[in-house]
């Protein structure tokens, strides 16, 4: 059952070399030219021991050698001339091969980590809450290294190690076939124990990147969180939690290493039986006169055993580099071919007008993808354009999941959304989502100006437009008293700043935008009962028509509203404006006396 759900996850449309090939837009040649170099590069190391092989038999053993030096002395010193020109020659064309290798792989991890960025931008809710923030962070890091270690070193190392083996049994064949069979009969032993190996490293390298990825979480929540772990001066319990995914991981890394040092020896035994070969034939054909087989040819067979040992060699470190790339791509290639559940509809509606921030529910029904039970049922109110309705109720009755339907994080499992008449799932979601504030209890702010956090989503606003705003949510006051006022920097997610004033901050980048709707969640939960007063004194006169959709436990912030909806286990158990609802004698009632302490 795992075995046929990991393949569904890994079913891409391309394969992963197709994939890296894809990414080399715009590089293709530039590649083919470093493959091509690739493969030149190592005929050419064919160049010395073959030159040695001619020097030794005309010039120094052999039956022409004095007649040699006397007629063509010349020969010797273009012998020697070409080894050392070849020589340089070959060298020019390594260093520019790995520069256009490296070249190609920094822009495949350009495009690609751009790529990942941009398609982690436009996910939807149920993504952030399917993948932990450590494991992205890996996938655009660590994973993506070991892409680009494949493109600039390991298909090169693929390329160079068949290259030299395939020109060196070629020239073993025309310098001698019965000595290069011998050595080619050899070689499939290798082979046999690459296949063992890749079959148990897989498994450990896929293992080995997912204890990477949580050790990575881990950081990550802790950084995070640090305020709360010296709170509870858990920084010892910390560092052992810490320690032990450390140590998880390095005995996972551990044991993937030792996987291939089992393997090893067997490997290097056999490359090492080689020279062996060609020292006891060679030996048994250089006393045969017959065998055709000269001392330099042997000089020259047995200097490019290498030729053919190396190549053996580096399949372990090929293959071990290859199910890295293998396991990190994987991970690479579910982000990059994942696509948004919630997108604009084919037959989307253009509406670049401003709305009108008309909001109809209809008979809504909505459930969490990973839950059984429905988190609200049979929905239905209306906000008329420029009304405030205030949403209240216990903790987990559904007004945080109700406020997230409008600007479409989530859809409605049941029923319809209208905004001025329309269906919310046939609006363009950049057109809904650029005419709608959204103010939350959890307030994030990023490490930036102070002007620069309130002018988020409208960058093109001129600083008295930005003090506007922020007297609207009355952060002026304070904001002033700092050391450099607006150009204040922030600290990461606001540290530094109370509750309140990431609160008023966090409003006044909502009102920035002058949404059609306004949606506020427990926005004001953190400021003192006067800075609250005249915040709702401000919401009441903006100087621009808003829709208000606001979540508050308070009976001070929600009296004022036009309507407010009680909501009790998903549904709506009350609605009407402050007045109505006390003559209902119902939770809203209950919920004024127990807050003002008075008998209504």
């Amino acid at each position: 059952m795992g075995k046929k759900k990991e393949e569904e996850i890994y079913k891409f449309p391309k394969t992963k070399l197709q994939w890296l090939w894809e990414n080399m837009e715009g590089r293709h040649g530039l590649y083919i030219v470093a493959l091509l170099g690739t493969a030149v590069y190592n005929i050419m190391q064919l160049v010395v021991p073959g030159f040695s092989g001619q020097i030794i038999d005309k010039f120094v053993k052999g039956d022409h050698v004095a007649e040699n030096w006397a007629t063509r002395p010349e020969l010797f010193y273009w012998l020697v001339g070409g080894m050392v020109g070849l020589t340089l020659l070959r060298v020019t064309i390594v260093y520019l091969d790995c520069m256009a290798y490296e070249h190609v792989s920094q822009k495949v991890l350009y495009r690609v980590r751009n790529k990942l960025y941009d398609k982690i931008q436009r996910q939807d809710m149920k993504f952030y809450s399917t993948y932990r923030t450590g494991d992205l962070m890996t996938r655009v890091t660590g994973d993506l290294d070991a892409v680009r270690h494949m493109v600039a070193w390991v298909i090169r190392v693929i390329i160079e190690s068949f290259t030299l083996y395939g020109a060196a049994m070629v020239f073993f064949f025309i310098t001698s076939w019965k000595l290069a069979l011998c050595m080619l009969v050899i070689s499939p032993v290798i082979f046999i124990i690459i296949y063992f190996f890749r079959r148990r490293v897989a498994p450990m390298h896929a293992l080995l990147r997912e204890k990477f990825a949580g050790m990575n979480t881990q950081a990550q929540e802790n950084i995070s969180g640090n305020r709360v772990v010296k709170a509870f001066a858990r920084e010892e319990y910390e560092k052992e939690k810490f320690d032990e995914s450390n140590k998880d991981y390095r005995d996972t890394n551990t044991q993937t290493g030792l996987v291939w040092l089992k393997y090893f020896p067997f490997v290097e035994g056999v490359a090492n039986i080689m020279p062996i070969v060609a020292l006891i034939i060679g030996g048994f054909m250089l006393m045969d006169p017959n065998s055709g087989l000269s001392i330099g040819q042997y000089v020259s067979f047995t200097g490019l055993i290498w030729c053919i040992q190396n190549p053996m060699r580096m399949m372990g470190n090929i293959m071990n580099e290859f199910q890295r790339f293998s396991a990190a791509s994987n991970k690479v290639m579910e982000i990059y071919y994942s696509e948004a559940e919630i997108v604009d509809a084919p037959d989307a509606i253009d509406h670049p007008d401003k709305f009108t921030g008309k909001i109809e529910f209809k008979n809504v029904s909505f459930s969490y993808p990973d839950g059984n039970l429905p988190v609200l049922e049979d929905i239905s109110f209306t906000a008329e354009p420029g009304q405030t309705i205030a949403i209240m109720g216990e903790t987990g009755c559904g007004k945080s999941s109700l406020i997230h339907l409008i600007p479409r994080f989530y859809e409605p499992t049941g029923g319809e959304i209208l905004i001025d008449g329309m269906d919310a799932n046939k609006l363009k979601l950049s057109q809904l989502r650029h005419s709608i504030g959204l103010a939350t209890q959890d307030v994030l702010l990023y490490s930036d100006t102070i002007e620069g956090n309130i002018a988020y989503g409208n960058p093109g606003i001129s600083l008295e437009r930005v003090m506007k705003f922020a007297k609207y949510s009355a952060a002026a006051g304070f904001i002033s008293k700092m050391p450099e006022g607006y150009e204040t920097i922030v600290g990461e997610r606001g540290v530094g700043l109370s509750g309140g004033q990431k609160q008023r901050i966090s409003l006044s980048r909502a009102l920035a935008v002058e949404p059609s709707i306004l949606i506020l969640d427990d926005t004001t939960s953190a400021v003192d009962m006067e800075t609250e007063k005249e915040i709702q004194e401000s919401l009441r006169n903006l100087d621009f028509p808003c829709t208000k959709i606001i979540i508050a436990q308070r009976i001070s912030t929600t009296k004022s509203a036009d309507k407010i909806i009680i909501l009790n286990h998903g549904r709506i158990t009350e609605e009407g404006s402050h007045e109505e609802l006390i003559a209902k004698k119902g939770y809203y009632y209950e919920l004024v006396k127990l807050q003002t302490g008075e008998e209504m």
